[in-house]
């Protein structure tokens, strides 16, 4: 006589373990409210910093080369913290949160060193502009050209003022435009790395994962 209980199929649970494991990971995805604050923070720090630099620091320069060679150098700062920020979004396990931190915090970097820009050019070159400059009219003119408002009581007079504006508009298309992309992609890349989770043997993803976790990245 058979064994009825050796006879009975094997159950599956692992199917609605897996789907419960899934479930967990793709939890992990959405930032928690620690982490939101945390970004939030962040972002209001370095515009803080930035800002308070951009009016703290003297800007005195009179020299039109040496300006263009700090100008081109900021640049250079840019474009690598925004390299930092892109290989951030990928070791990150809340990519979303931590490119919109990204492209806030390289903004605020590419405004605050146009407006330095601005006042330096000024004050090496008076009349560069149809009014003299301080700190807040180059400020302000620097978010009237980046918003495409251009109420026009600020405008470029001089040759090498106006090349400098053109290639803030430049600039700020390629911000918009390109970096947003780049960004985007570097967020879907991390999301799917994170839904196909570590490989089996390894454990390093997810260590690592657990590390930025902790760190409220």
């Amino acid at each position: 006589m058979s064994d009825p209980v050796a006879e009975r199929p094997d159950p599956a649970p692992r199917k609605g373990k897996r789907k419960r494991v899934h479930g967990r990971r793709g939890a992990r995805l959405r930032p928690t409210p620690r982490a939101t604050l945390i970004a939030i923070l962040r972002i209001v720090l370095i515009t803080t910093g930035l800002v308070t630099a951009y009016y703290v620091l003297p800007m005195v320069e009179r020299n039109t080369l040496r300006t263009s060679a700090l100008l081109a150098g900021g640049l250079l700062a840019v474009v690598l913290f925004f390299g930092w920020e892109v290989r951030a979004i990928l070791r990150s396990p809340y990519p979303r949160l931590k490119a919109v931190e990204g492209l806030a915090a390289t903004l605020v970097l590419f405004l605050v060193l146009f407006a330095s820009a601005y006042y330096v050019l000024e004050g090496a070159s008076p009349g560069s502009f149809t009014e003299p400059l301080t700190k807040t009219d180059a400020l302000y003119f620097t978010l009237t050209t980046f918003t495409t408002v251009g109420y026009g009581d600020i405008t470029a007079s001089s040759q090498p003022a106006r090349i400098l504006t053109m290639l803030q508009m430049v600039g700020g298309l390629l911000l918009l435009g390109v970096a947003v992309r780049v960004l985007t992609s570097a967020v879907e890349i991390r999301l799917r790395r994170q839904h196909r989770g570590p490989r089996l043997g390894s454990d390093e993803p997810r260590d690592m994962e657990r590390r930025d976790r902790e760190k409220g990245a």
